[in-house]
């Protein structure tokens, strides 16, 4: 399990251990891993439009291949959804 952002890995660092998170996390600061998923999407920032990047989880199969995408992903219950996608898999 991998977490990509476009953070600095000094800031990823501190948020992996702020929320003892399990997995890797990767810094995508140039947004070339969010360009070629197509994540990076218009936002409304306080009424102002901004490019930012849409939370997404994609779940990528051992040939490679994605199995399954979660667009506009909130926190709350969806590690539990992607567990249940994993059973289903």
């Amino acid at each position: 399990m991998l977490g990509v952002s476009p953070d600095t890995p000094s800031a990823q660092k501190n948020f992996k251990e702020k929320f003892d998170l399990p997995f890797t996390l990767l810094a995508d600061a140039s947004r070339k891993v969010a360009n070629l998923y197509g994540v990076v999407k218009e936002k409304n920032m306080y009424g102002k439009k901004v490019m930012g990047i849409e939370r997404t989880t994609f779940l990528i199969g051992p040939d490679g291949r994605i199995a399954r995408i979660f667009p506009k992903v909130k926190a709350e219950g969806h590690a539990e959804e992607v567990a249940a996608a994993l059973q289903q898999q």
